[in-house]
């Protein structure tokens, strides 16, 4: 496969775009050559955030590449129609990438995409923007939906959980060890007063936490356990995954970028099973050939270098897994 130079098309500068600031994708560099774009090619950003990777993508595609994106995000959305209907190589749809075959089928591409990228968790604008409820470090009303127009909010889920619910959701999605004393303390305090923003929620957090940890928020670990189960994030991945065999291509490449461990569990499992096939034991002497396995992992996993986690601190906790559709 061969990378082409920059092509003539429009170019969508999306990287700019973080309401006023540098958006910086994580992993920029690594994801792109994991991709090992062809010209021609067919790619899907099923994560479109605020289009870092995309617009690297299009860089490398030539006049008949194609590349569709999805978000759920109906903001992130609609500034990717705006910058780039001028570019015929580039379409998004809004969406959960859940739903990812059903976007590539209604384009006749299942089966012949060459490339998928995921870069999971969420994007350093929803974290920026206040009014999205997503950060401890900004006040704001409690909402933490990826797309604001649908489902239950943060606010409205913790005003009627039960302390076991919430103790489940915090330990399971964010193995934060003093999650039932976390349950115990809100669901006494919303009683009170209801608990409507994300300064009250991170303060209630660090109330009920005995101890800390170096260099760590006491609420971290909450706020991305609470938006974890707000959006089904792990369902929504478990769920794409086991459609991405029957989107790519053979030698279409599947390139995952996840920021914490449960998301990574998941993907190093998928790669694994369809690395080895279920069918036989671990430790079977058998070639590959006779394993009759559907991915072939692609080098050791990628981490970001001091450099880059210097300049961008969110892209400390990242990691890039590669694997290669083989049948």
């Amino acid at each position: 496969m061969t990378r082409s130079s920059p092509p003539n098309s429009p170019v969508c500068p999306f990287e700019t775009m973080s309401g006023g600031g540098e958006h910086i994708p994580v992993l920029l560099r690594e994801a792109v050559d994991a991709l090992d774009i062809r010209e021609n090619g067919i790619y899907v950003d099923a994560t479109f955030g605020r289009g870092g990777h995309t617009s690297a993508i299009l860089q490398h595609l030539g006049e008949v590449g194609r590349l569709l994106a999805m978000d759920r995000d109906p903001v992130a959305v609609k500034a990717a129609n705006d910058l780039c209907e001028k570019d015929p190589r580039f379409r998004v749809e809004q969406g959960s990438f859940e739903r990812l075959a059903e976007m590539v089928d209604r384009f006749g591409y299942m089966g012949r995409v060459n490339g998928i990228l995921l870069d999971l968790g969420v994007s350093s604008s929803q974290l920026d923007d206040a009014s999205r409820g997503f950060s401890f470090m900004r006040d704001g009303p409690l909402d933490m939906r990826m797309d604001p127009t649908q489902g239950q909010t943060a606010a409205a889920w913790l005003a009627q959980a039960s302390v076991e619910e919430i103790s489940r959701v915090l330990h399971l999605f964010g193995e934060e060890r003093f999650a039932r004393r976390i349950a115990q303390t809100l669901v006494q305090t919303r009683s009170e007063a209801p608990i409507l923003t994300t300064r009250r929620l991170a303060d209630l957090i660090t109330k009920a936490i005995p101890s800390r940890e170096p260099s760590k928020h006491p609420a971290t670990r909450s706020f991305q356990a609470i938006r974890i189960h707000i959006n089904h994030e792990l369902e929504a991945l478990q769920s794409c995954l086991e459609e991405v065999l029957e989107i790519l291509a053979i030698g279409g490449r599947l390139v995952v970028i996840s920021f914490h461990s449960l998301e990574d569990r998941i993907v190093k499992r998928f790669m694994r099973d369809h690395e080895r096939d279920k069918r036989f034991p671990p430790n079977l002497p058998v070639t590959r050939e006779q394993l009759c396995s559907r991915l072939r992992v692609l080098g050791r996993p990628i981490r970001p270098n001091a450099e880059e986690v210097a300049v961008n601190p969110r892209a400390r906790s990242a990691i890039l897994r590669v694997a290669e559709k083989t049948a």
